[in-house]
């Protein structure tokens, strides 16, 4: 692993990603549970089909935002792990450091930029 990485930086970066993540996380999971709760009163007068096809898109709208933001946390809990196991900053496929600059624009990454191309390529 290259000695030059400020681990303490990139583990700050993560920790900050990681409360961004986690405070999207609970608004979306809050939002969901009064569009639920408005659904919920709503079930008791006629509904129009557009009405409830938007409901319905915007819970599954939703639902895909929270996937993604438990997947971008699990990202950076296993970043974080990497930093503590001494691994971090090493690609996952050739064994080659991480650019600093990718580290940078995406610091949960385990791939260098040249594996994360020819992957995207397959």
């Amino acid at each position: 692993m290259s000695t030059t990485l400020d681990l303490e930086h990139f583990r700050k970066r993560l920790l900050e990603e990681r409360k961004r993540a986690q405070d999207a996380l609970e608004y979306l999971q809050k939002d969901d549970q009064g569009l639920l709760d408005d659904e919920h009163e709503e079930i008791q007068s006629d509904n129009h089909l557009a009405d409830d096809a938007t409901s319905t898109y915007d819970r599954e709208l939703d639902a895909t935002h929270e996937d993604n933001e438990e997947r971008m946390l699990d990202a950076i809990d296993a970043a974080l792990k990497r930093i503590d196991d001494g691994t971090y900053g090493i690609c996952s496929n050739c064994g080659e450091p991480i650019a600093e600059e990718r580290l940078e624009a995406v610091p949960w990454t385990t791939q260098c930029i040249d594996c994360k191309r020819k992957e995207e390529r397959s």
